[in-house]
């Protein structure tokens, strides 16, 4: 199951409540795209059924079931986003702080951490260290910063502050904010660089909250059936649920993992978070890079076809929008996209119109585990391979 971070499929029933009506990431993506999108491998999967879209063909019979999934948590973060996916519906709406954190959280942190603190404010994460960047060289205090999300990030520069001690002072933040404080993520952001040119590396690390209660990771790993998370997904779920978990570096590396996995495993679920259209694109309004983006996707996708055996589920999807057209650099609440492709079958052309826990409800479904009742979702209807070489 891959979750491509941020692409969204069009504006959620309930996108006015979010400050997002008439947001549609994959739309407008395609639409600023000259010529459109080009992802042969996702067009022949049915990404152009799922909406109409620029450069990409709707082909009559598709090679996957194709659909919208719509979003019940009161929230458009990945965490959330995540845990419905898994099952898991967060009812209540996170902690967010549109006028920066109380005195009694930055004077907690600020003693924890043995440093002052800059900006406390919602903001760019780029354009934060540019207008924070030399101040905090000069003084060594910390960047901390939020947005639309529930989150708590603290920015530094990898030459004052390294990356270890950095991840250090993020814990300490994860242990200040809890009860009415539970951001749903701690995000260390290390940067480097010269006023005028600093740049964020690859060291940022999310200190997520655990899922508030059971997911479909939980229910597997207990029944033995093999859990595999690729990219961030062991920081989503604060580890919970995984036999085993890798990092990536990129989403091209992300897929590589995919495939490799697929290879080598007889059965279970492999849970892949593919980051860069939302960081790199989505939260910096560079619909361009966004489509250039998914085509660098769509290319290594084919790795992960080429890897599944007959009766294998491949479920491409998202946890929320990015659509990096909108005004504003946050997420948007979006339907995302459904492609479930189950190889070496006839999918008839078949759709669907869910929501998130759906694909828990699939996973456990077709991996043989019931969750009578402790989580939300249906399992999607799905054909069966023709000829299926493993169960």
């Amino acid at each position: 199951m891959i979750v491509l971070d941020g692409l969204g499929a069009g504006a959620a029933v309930d996108a006015h409540r979010f400050g997002d009506a008439g947001a549609d990431t994959l739309g407008h993506v395609a639409a600023s795209a000259p010529g459109g999108l080009s992802v042969p491998a996702l067009e022949r999967l049915g990404l152009g059924c799922v909406a109409p879209l620029a450069g990409v063909a709707a082909p009559a019979r598709p090679d996957a079931v194709i659909g919208r999934l719509a979003e019940r948590s009161a929230a458009k973060d990945s965490a959330v986003g995540h845990w419905e996916l898994m099952g898991h519906v967060t009812h209540r709406p996170p902690p967010v702080y549109p006028e920066g954190f109380p005195p009694q959280v930055m004077e907690r942190f600020a003693a924890a951490t043995g440093r002052g603190w800059l900006c406390n404010a919602p903001a760019s994460g780029t354009e934060v260290i540019e207008r924070h960047g030399a101040e905090h060289l000069r003084t060594g205090a910390l960047i901390v910063y939020t947005s639309a999300d529930s989150v708590f990030q603290v920015a530094a520069h990898e030459a004052l502050v390294p990356p270890e001690e950095l991840y250090r002072h993020c814990a300490a933040a994860r242990e200040i904010l809890q009860g009415p404080h539970a951001v749903l993520r701690v995000i260390a952001r290390p940067f480097a660089g010269e006023p005028g040119a600093f740049v964020r590396t690859a060291g940022r690390r999310d200190l997520a909250l655990a899922p508030p209660g059971p997911t479909a990771l939980d229910l597997l790993l207990e029944a033995g059936v093999p859990t595999v998370g690729v990219g961030k997904i062991g920081q989503l779920f604060a580890g919970r649920g995984l036999g085993a978990d890798h990092a990536s570096a990129g989403d091209a590396d992300g897929l590589r993992i995919v495939a490799q996995a697929l290879r080598e495993m007889g059965e279970g679920l492999v849970l892949a978070n593919l980051l860069d259209l939302d960081t790199r694109y989505g939260h910096r309004n560079d619909p361009l890079g966004f489509a250039e983006g998914l085509r660098r996707i769509d290319e290594a996708l084919r790795a992960v076809l080429a890897a599944l055996g007959d009766g294998d589920l491949l479920v491409v999807t998202a946890d929320h929008g990015n659509d990096p057209t909108t005004p504003g650099t946050d997420h948007t609440r979006e339907w995302v996209p459904l492609i479930a492709h189950v190889a070496g079958a006839d999918h008839e052309g078949a759709r669907w119109v869910g929501e998130f826990a759906d694909v828990a409800g699939t996973a456990l479904h077709r991996l043989g585990i019931g969750a009578a009742g402790a989580l939300a979702g249906r399992p999607i209807p799905l054909p069966e391979a023709l000829s299926p070489s493993r169960t």
